[in-house]
């Protein structure tokens, strides 16, 4: 029996990713050749996309949460035409190939996102469509009109951050998103039934999903329940796809065994005689590309189209262009310093708010909200609405109780263009979001995150409440600029900081209790990390935040005793240690004792006073009590400081 183009299709990426895990010894070929009908589908007659113009703005995203299974989509995009070779394919998990274990981020290429934490690639997606959603309110649907589709698995619908985002993806209708769950039954360590029995489709029901169940092979059933799921437009899709892990493979389908490996040598050629294949291990029929070209006709008619529209209703508006620009092509920003009365004590965060009022004139592209804690964490504009069912225009963003899910959205919001997203919580919380933190900064994903309550002078709150260990274990990550702000200058530098990344995103720590506004104060450079600003001979002393006017406040006492200190305060460490050794030394002094404070662990100051410096700060858990007990209790007043800097420099203790 003869097959057909689309069996065929979908032969080539079975063969293709079980021979490129098989080369490599190591990947996972079970997924892409459970799936690969629903590829074939989807890529042949739904996902609008250009791979002459991967990056074209108004494309569909499609993302693979399942991202273990990355040889299926490197598959589907070397067959399209993207820039994938088929020495890339056979380079699999090596060195330099853009073929890597898990899909890292190259929209050129035709990779939306970074996957392989199972969820995020669920939850990133739910951003992506909420981007699509507001950026059409914003631009009208000739223009933004797309779908975000995503393949996604078992694994993914165990995670918690799969839940949260489903929750809120069906409390916004966002109709434009489109889910095909491989429903299996199989995880890496055995039948999913191990600890996985929920009704997965009446769970999303329950959401306010649009659900259909289906065979995941048989490729009609798979383009009516897509065809079905592009009609619903007022709900999110979950079509849940049964399907065969490791598809076609005679002793290792529907096993554990065709999850986690290569299926070897033996086995493969049984493969190869069951699917009926008779040609050479990376080789491609010439029909196979001929029909996966001719399917991306679809996208390339489709760009031209736009490029028209745009052309008309864009590119000749001077209005449009400019708004248009805003979004997708913002410039650098330059941010006023709020002004307050000398001497009065004002809050970071309400300091940070007030900017956040001024970015959101001036970047129209802005858009984020808070885990349930806007009005805490100071972070709604005021002038907008929020974004619901029934206000796409709004930029408030209500994301409920639901860190590790806003996280990932803001990634999913920034990665897609023209939204710059911001997501805000109490530091402690940050905790929750730590994955999507760290794969936006793998990512290189702009975001902006506003943490607030920054220390144990949350006070009667608790140690529940209190972050300690926080900014150490942020500082840690790489890409990641942790800017904790002292001042109204401070505040401005560290947003402005923010926006102007183009290469990863940015940590705001900021204080719940109010701060004493200097007077006459200047511009800071906080990209440079850190500053003098008292000067001293006797030694150095560093701080952040809160504590850079407890170390003022200690200098003034150590001074009326003729020892001069030099005073830095250091909003972004990471930022100063990448600065050139010349200007550090001009920081720090040369040869100066260089002592901390920092009202949370000391762990990782050593990297700027050394291991014989003084270290300040808080290497237990807080209390419940008032902020002006726990700085006496913990040894954070001017006075215990200034004790500690005295004996530290008479005796070295």
């Amino acid at each position: 029996m003869t097959k057909s183009i689309e069996q065929l299709a979908a032969d080539t990426i079975r063969v293709l990713s079980m021979d490129a895990v098989q080369r490599a010894n190591s990947g996972h070929p079970g997924m892409p050749m459970g799936m690969a009908d629903l590829a074939v589908v989807l890529w042949s007659q739904f996902l609008t996309v250009d791979p002459d113009d991967p990056t074209w703005v108004d494309r569909d995203r499609f993302v693979l949460s399942n991202g273990h299974g990355s040889m299926l989509l490197y598959s589907a995009l070397h067959l399209a035409g993207f820039p994938l070779t088929m020495d890339d394919i056979r380079n699999f998990r090596q060195w330099g190939s853009p073929t890597a274990g898990h899909p890292e981020i190259e929209p050129e290429l035709g990779i939306e996102m970074t996957t392989g934490p199972l969820g995020q690639g669920f939850a990133t997606g739910v951003g992506m469509a909420l981007a699509e959603t507001h950026l059409r309110a914003k631009f009208g649907a000739s223009l933004i009109n797309h779908h975000t589709y995503g393949f996604v698995s078992d694994g993914d619908l165990m995670e918690g951050v799969a839940s949260e985002t489903a929750s809120l993806a069906g409390h916004l209708a966002l109709g434009k998103l489109i889910y095909l769950y491989d429903d299996n039954d199989i995880s890496l360590v055995g039948p999913t039934s191990l600890a996985f029995s929920e009704d997965v489709p009446q769970r999303f029901d329950g959401y306010g999903w649009h659900t259909q169940t289906i065979d995941g092979h048989d490729q009609s059933a798979i383009s009516e329940a897509i065809a079905a799921a592009v009609a619903e437009a007022d709900r999110p899709s979950l079509i849940s796809c049964k399907t065969h892990i490791g598809f076609g493979s005679p002793n290792k389908q529907d096993s554990a065994g065709a999850h986690g490996s290569p299926l070897g040598d033996e086995e493969i050629e049984l493969t190869r005689q069951a699917l009926g294949w008779d040609l050479e291990p990376f080789e491609v029929p010439a029909e196979v590309y001929d029909f996966f070209n001719g399917a991306m006709d679809r996208g390339r008619r489709a760009r031209a189209a736009w490029v028209g529209r745009f052309e008309a209703e864009v590119a000749n508006d001077a209005a449009a262009h400019a708004a248009w620009v805003d979004h997708f092509e913002p410039g650098p920003v330059a941010v006023s310093v709020p002004e307050y009365e000398p001497g009065t004590e004002v809050a970071t965060r309400q300091m940070s708010g007030a900017v956040i009022q001024e970015l959101a004139v001036v970047r129209p592209d802005l858009m984020g909200g808070s885990a349930d804690l806007a009005s805490s964490n100071n972070t709604l504009i005021a002038d907008s609405t929020d974004f619901s069912a029934s206000d796409r225009g709004g930029r408030n963003i209500r994301f409920g109780v639901r860190e590790f899910g806003m996280g990932a959205m803001v990634n999913g919001m920034t990665i897609h263009g023209g939204l710059r997203g911001y997501g805000a919580t109490f530091l402690q919380f940050s905790d929750y979001m730590r994955g999507a933190v760290r794969l936006g900064a793998l990512m290189g994903t702009p975001a902006v995150w506003v943490w607030t309550h920054d220390s144990i002078f949350l006070g009667e709150d608790g140690p529940t409440h209190q972050p300690v260990e926080h900014i150490a274990a942020l500082r840690a990550i790489p890409n990641l600029r942790v800017v904790r702000p002292a001042t109204p200058a401070e505040v401005a530098g560290a947003w402005e900081l923010a926006m102007n990344r183009t290469d990863g995103p940015t940590a705001l720590i900021l204080t719940r209790q109010g701060l004493p506004v200097p007077a006459d104060e200047s511009r800071v450079d906080v990209a440079r990390g850190g500053y003098v600003i008292r000067d001293g001979d006797a030694a150095v002393v560093v701080a952040t935040g809160s504590e850079v006017h407890t170390a003022l406040a200690a200098a003034d006492l150590l001074a009326a005793e003729g020892v001069s200190l030099r005073v830095v305060s250091m909003p972004c460490v990471g930022a100063f240690l990448e600065q050139s050794a010349a200007y550090r030394v001009e920081i720090l002094g040369d040869g100066l004792p260089v002592a901390s404070v920092e009202a949370g662990v000391t762990f990782g100051w050593s990297a700027i006073n050394g291991t014989d410096g003084l270290n300040v700060g808080v290497d237990r858990f807080g209390a419940s009590a008032p902020a002006g007990v726990l700085a006496e209790q913990y040894g954070l007043t001017p006075g215990a400081v200034a004790e500690r800097i005295r004996l530290w420099l008479t005796s070295g203790e």
